[in-house]
């Protein structure tokens, strides 16, 4: 296994007491998969995520990333925010240098690998480009070249398209299938959007609210990912029985903090 969730709680300090956020949280995540977790707001995706980044440490548990336990950020994780996070005053290149020049590489070096993964994500003729210049599907390559500079075993995006048009968003899909298909990156993805996890995953861990928890686990058999599968029978089928879930259990969370 590549990624191990195991047993893991996060509670947070109110005013009111103990918010419990995440509860007995535990996932196996193989190397070169495609994972979804899946919840309504409250769910604590994006806490979730955090943890496993290294960004946030837990209350109880662990989790390992080949077989290390994570206790901080690291370059074998990169990072993708819905929001693009590029820095305005910056060429598409320089924005995509970034984490390189930190990390002390030369400017040769540097302009190498960045070069060569904005021609892995299309971007190549926008170098020389600056952020609002770009298309918000543009911009978010950009981000997601950058975190592939520090070629990390595993990218975890944090609701990457929600910020995006349908007709973008789509476009997008296809595009991060396609970069899963020809790097065979490991990629975590958080999404509240069903329809976006089940055209996008292998398997989906569902996830409820107050605290969230696993609900369920479920894998994902569809014909080739295009557009048209989601006319296929199988694909309603998979997005109703998540919708019901996350309904029933929207319910239970709202009857508990009645």
């Amino acid at each position: 296994m590549f990624i191990q969730v195991n047993n893991l709680h996060k509670n947070f300090d109110t005013k009111n007491g103990k918010l419990s956020v995440l509860k007995d949280i535990n996932m196996i995540i193989e190397e070169g998969e495609f994972i979804c977790a899946v919840g309504a707001s409250g769910s604590g995706k994006s806490t979730l995520l955090r943890q496993i980044a290294g960004l946030d440490k837990p209350c109880f548990g662990e989790v390992k990333v080949d077989g290390k336990t994570i206790t901080a950020p690291g370059p074998d994780r990169g990072m993708v925010f819905q929001h693009y996070t590029l820095y305005p005053w910056l060429t598409v290149q320089e924005n995509t240098e970034f984490g390189l020049k930190l990390q002390g590489l030369n400017k040769k070096e540097r302009k190498e690998k960045a070069s060569y993964y904005l021609s892995v994500v299309g971007l190549t003729n926008f170098a020389k480009s600056l952020p609002k210049e770009l298309s918000g599907g543009m911009k978010q390559r950009v981000a997601i070249a950058r975190s592939l500079t520090s070629e990390p075993k595993v990218l975890l995006m944090d609701e990457p398209f929600g910020a995006l048009d349908i007709h973008t968003k789509e476009s997008m899909h296809e595009f991060i299938l396609d970069l899963w298909k020809r790097t065979k990156l490991t990629i975590f993805m958080i999404t509240h959007d069903v329809e976006e996890a089940v055209f996008l995953s292998n398997r989906i861990y569902a996830l409820g609210s107050r605290p969230g928890t696993v609900r369920k686990e479920m894998t994902i058999s569809l014909p080739e990912r295009t557009a048209h599968v989601k006319r296929h029978s199988q694909f309603h089928d998979y997005r109703d029985e998540l919708m019901e879930l996350m309904r029933l259990h929207g319910k239970e969370a709202l009857t508990m903090v009645a």
